[in-house]
């Protein structure tokens, strides 16, 4: 009895000491995605930080002192200008992207037809956009009655360069779409090179008005009257070089606009 109690015991102790027992398990496939704040790796899938707490989407990297040293010494303005004019640029889409490129490519071959072409070729006025313009340029006269006479004279060629910068501005501010008001600075930039030649005819008074008669045939035409008014019909070739000069000047800035645009928007189509 003494020595069966002895033996039990003796079992119980050997049975008490041994290892416990382990289960394997297989190692799961954490991913490699670390947090943009604190570098702890995250769980496939996470939305927010385990350790520090960050939310992924809403987090933005610090600046660096030097860029927040750029950013104080820039003038509110050209940040106000890179804003509204460049950053507020969004889409991402391919497709978009196409028609973009397709209607950069038509207006900088039409463009570079316009800027190449002399003035005095009145190409301008001879151009599909001329019969665009004019509806705007009508309306223009009509707009202005309640300003006087002179006004309402001015106001048809006011009319057709102001339509394309309403559109600018709506771009810009309604729809924040800068490269369509891109290409709305194009237009108005082709309008004021279609004024120049009607500018040009002050004294010749050679072009055919919407009448089917020239201004030799009636009491003149718009800048006809517009720089007898202001004393300056001498310098009708002038001004009308002018305008046309700044009209090309419009034109290559829609240019470099538009292409600036497509390229940020081509760098944030690659993967």
């Amino acid at each position: 009895m003494h020595t069966g109690a002895v033996s039990f015991c003796w079992d119980f102790l050997v049975r008490s000491s041994a290892r416990p027992y382990h289960v394997g398990m297989v190692p799961i496939a954490i991913s490699n995605v670390s947090c943009p704040k604190c570098q702890a790796e995250q769980p496939d899938g996470a939305i927010e930080c385990a350790k520090c707490g960050i939310i992924f989407e809403k987090y933005r990297p610090p600046v660096s002192r030097q860029q927040q040293k750029v950013e104080r010494d820039r003038p509110r303005w050209v940040s106000l200008a890179k804003e509204w004019l460049v950053d507020s640029d969004t889409p991402t889409d391919s497709l978009t992207f196409a028609g973009r490129v397709a209607a950069f490519l038509l207006l900088l071959w039409w463009g570079r037809t316009l800027i190449v072409t002399p003035l005095e070729t009145n190409y301008t006025g001879e151009s599909f956009l001329h019969l665009i313009n004019l509806p705007f340029h009508e309306a223009g006269h009509l707009l202005f009655i309640p300003l006087g006479r002179f006004m309402t004279i001015l106001g048809g060629s006011l009319g057709q360069i102001l339509m394309p910068l309403v559109c600018l501005a709506t771009f810009l501010i309604k729809t924040r779409d800068p490269f369509g008001a891109s290409v709305a600075l194009w237009w108005a930039a082709e309008s004021l090179m279609d004024i120049a030649p009607y500018i040009n005819d002050a004294r010749a008074m050679d072009l055919m008005l919407l009448g089917g008669v020239t201004g030799k045939e009636t009491d003149g035409h718009d800048w006809n009257n517009i720089l007898t008014m202001l004393g300056w019909l001498e310098y009708d070739h002038h001004l009308a070089h002018f305008a046309y000069n700044l009209g090309i000047l419009l034109m290559l800035a829609s240019f470099a606009w538009g292409g600036l645009l497509l390229l940020k928007h081509y760098r944030r189509l690659s993967p």
